[in-house]
């Protein structure tokens, strides 16, 4: 209708009120009608059954049946009636005429007692009821009937039943026709208010119209049309407007050109530049690097192409809201762009991605750019209202050369050596290794996509198990943890840790699958050591987490299958998730956790003090115990400042009443110190190194420890 020309509008306007009337009172006129038909058929129907109900007395009083049938027969030629019958009180038949196929049983057809006319609606016709009752005449000086006082009202008793059923059809008839003629009088109508719609429109659009081509005139450029319309009020104000505004264009087009050249170089900068950050866009980059391309095939000219990609950035992004990880990209950008030269091309592609072109650079040149931008990239801090981030980078290097094939392909192999470079253990430097600079480069991920998932299949995963001891001593309030640790067979038997592979599984999404068959795994191996008579009724599997798990909205009915499956018992089960993972699924997260914990599970928060936000998602995350980032403890007897880290976090957590547990453990000083700051569990390879689970409960059965923690006293 927002289509439709001030000729239809103004058509509509003025047959929608003429229409709707038109249509209410057809409508009321006719409904009326064929109430007063149907009413009349009803009254007919009644009128006929109240006469040959008394006319049938004598009848059956006498036995006459040829006095009922000439009474039925007589009745069955009133119009519209189709049948006529006549029984006894008993249901017997008495007479009957016209069409025999309609009558109904008795039973459904007689009113109750003391009724006067039964009437039953049926879908195409009216069946009028009516008992016939038996006159009494009193006689003087004769007593009455026993029961009966004497002047008893006519009709004591019931002697049969007439019914009448009668035909709807011609009523039909007369409402289709009611109908018929309603709509073609309100077509007269309606077509006559068209008509005179009609002429009223023409007469009020033929100045609009002059308006419009008035309007679309000036539009194709003809600034000294004039518009003439005889007619005032408001088109003669509206053609005073159009005719002023041609007047204001046309002084307006001579310093149009200016501002288009303007507009226009605005534009070029905007197609050619990232509009976050400032940098040149991927077209732009892919432009030049076809020049850079092409001077070194023809010239001989040695460049250079680095793809970086951020890692932690999606953390930002999801704990700070996508305003804080913009702020986090431009200022990136401008960090940067100031460790670079001038004539290098710093790019920005999409999201977290970044490129840059090292015009007139030496592959070794080249290598010691990027691992500066590196250490600058890991130094680099961003805060966002009292929260400090730092973030990492991973970077794919290729050299241009004159065996370089094309754009596409150098793009394609520094993103896949970028991968190669997260794969590896991420932030950090990877070359491509092209046999002559022009070959492909298969990403890293992808190879272990494939066996990955061929040791799903082919069951080639294996858990070993790495005892968390309590420095305290083992007690009922002190259990021992075992924690579960992925290795994957290869082909040759050998085994392979995690860090070669889980990266891999976490960019392709295979993380969920992994997760499910160590949670299966694990579960199986505690209901085995329980069959087996071990003795874990004071010990607890601890199972990691990933990220993609927390946020599998199916992954806790998998857990309850399983508990119900292996019949582990919950207290026996303790989660470790990292903080990353959690604040990248933080809404899920703390429903799965609330989740468990109801039934008994317990949580541990691993890697604690990586992140910079740790403590203040500390206190949203109901864990029960954390595990002190590695990094900070294997030094910590050599660096004051990664022992003040280890006491704080220490401290923090026994104010906020959780386990502490220590990682790294790698000697008998480390230990030491641990017991003096107070931490309650220590791990690592110095403590006891990862086992099958079979060899683990076997040197727990036989005190025979590698370490244990009565070794520090």
């Amino acid at each position: 209708m927002k289509h439709w020309s001030i000729k239809w509008r103004v058509l509509l306007l003025a047959l929608l009120p003429a229409a709707i009337i038109a249509t209410l009172l057809a409508i009321h006129f006719t409904d009326s009608r064929i109430r007063d038909i149907e009413m009349d058929l009803r009254e007919r129907g009644q009128a006929i059954v109240r006469q040959l109900a008394p006319a049938f007395e004598y009848g059956l009083l006498a036995n006459n049946r040829r006095i009922l049938h000439a009474l039925t027969e007589s009745a069955a030629k009133e119009a519209d009636v189709t049948l006529v019958t006549l029984v006894d009180a008993s249901g017997k038949l008495l007479a009957l005429s016209g069409d025999t196929a309609l009558r109904r049983p008795p039973g459904d057809l007689a009113p109750g007692a003391g009724a006067d006319v039964s009437i039953a609606d049926l879908r195409d016709m009216l069946v009028f009821t009516a008992p016939i009752y038996q006159s009494e005449t009193l006689i003087d000086g004769f007593p009455g009937r026993r029961g009966q006082p004497s002047g008893s009202p006519k009709g004591v008793s019931i002697i049969g039943w007439a019914t009448v059923t009668m035909s709807k059809t011609s009523t039909f008839s007369r409402r289709d026709e009611l109908l018929r003629n309603s709509l073609l009088i309100s077509l007269l109508v309606l077509g006559g208010a068209a008509l005179l719609a009609l002429r009223m429109s023409v007469g009020i659009t033929r100045p609009v119209r002059k308006l419009v081509d008035a309007v679309q005139s000036i539009g194709r450029g003809n600034l000294d049309m004039k518009v003439n319309v005889d007619a005032g009020g408001e088109i003669g104000v509206l053609a005073e407007g159009i005719n002023s505004m041609a007047g204001s264009l046309k002084s307006a087009q001579e310093n149009l050109q200016e501002k288009i050249d303007l507009a226009t170089s605005q534009l070029a900068y905007q197609a050619s530049h990232d509009t976050l950050t400032g940098l040149i866009n991927r077209r732009e980059f892919e432009s030049r690097l076809e020049h850079a391309l092409a001077s070194a095939r023809e010239h001989g000219a040695i460049h250079a192409l680095c793809f970086l990609d951020l890692d932690q950035f999606k953390v930002v992004n999801d704990s700070c809201g996508h305003e804080a990880g913009d702020q986090l990209l431009r200022h990136l950008a401008a960090h940067l762009k100031n460790k670079i030269r001038d004539r290098d091309t710093l790019a920005r592609l999409g999201g977290d991605e970044f490129t840059l072109l090292l015009e007139n650079c030496s592959l070794d040149h080249a290598m010691e750019v990027a691992r500066g931008l590196l250490d600058s990239i890991q130094s680099f801090r961003f805060s966002w209202r009292n929260k400090a981030f730092s973030v990492g980078c991973s970077i794919g290097l290729v050299p241009i050369n004159r065996r370089s094939q094309s754009v596409a392909a150098l793009l394609s192999n520094a993103d896949a050596a970028c991968y190669t470079a997260k794969d590896l253990g991420r932030n950090r430097l990877y070359v491509y290794q092209g046999v002559d600079g022009s070959g492909e480069l298969r990403p890293a991920g992808t190879s272990w996509v494939t066996r990955i998932s061929q040791a799903l299949e082919e069951h080639r995963f294996r858990l070993h198990y790495q005892p968390i001891i309590p420095l305290a001593g083992e007690s009922p309030e002190w259990p021992r943890y075992y924690e579960a640790l992925l290795r994957m067979v290869q082909d040759n038997g050998e085994l392979v840790l995690p860090m070669a592979f889980i990266p891999a599984a976490e960019r392709y999404n295979l993380m969920p699958s992994i997760d499910r068959w160590v949670v299966e795994a694990a579960f199986a191996d505690y209901r085995r050591l329980m069959d087996s008579g071990y003795d874990v009724q004071d010990c607890v599997f601890s199972i990691n987490l990933s990220g993609a798990s927390l946020g599998d909205e199916k992954f806790s009915t998998f857990l309850e299958c399983q508990f119900s499956t292996y019949q582990v018992p919950p207290q026996r089960i303790c989660f470790e998730i990292t903080e990353t993972a959690a604040v990248t699924n933080l809404t899920q997260a703390l429903k799965l956790m609330q989740q468990l914990k109801r039934i008994g599970c317990r949580f541990m928060l691993d890697d604690f003090g990586s992140g910079l936000s740790s403590f203040t998602y500390l206190k949203n995350l109901p864990v029960d115990g954390i595990k002190i980032d590695g990094a900070f403890v294997k030094d910590m007897v050599a660096n004051s400042m990664d022992s003040a880290m280890v006491e704080a976090i220490s401290n923090i957590g026994h104010v906020m009443g959780l386990t502490t547990v220590a990682e790294y453990v790698e000697d008998q000083a480390i230990m030491n110190r641990l017991k003096e700051l107070k931490v309650d569990y220590v791990q690592g390879n110095g403590v006891h190194p990862p086992r099958p689970v079979e060899d683990c409960f076997h040197l727990a059965r036989a005190g025979l420890e590698v370490a244990t923690p009565s070794m520090a006293d």
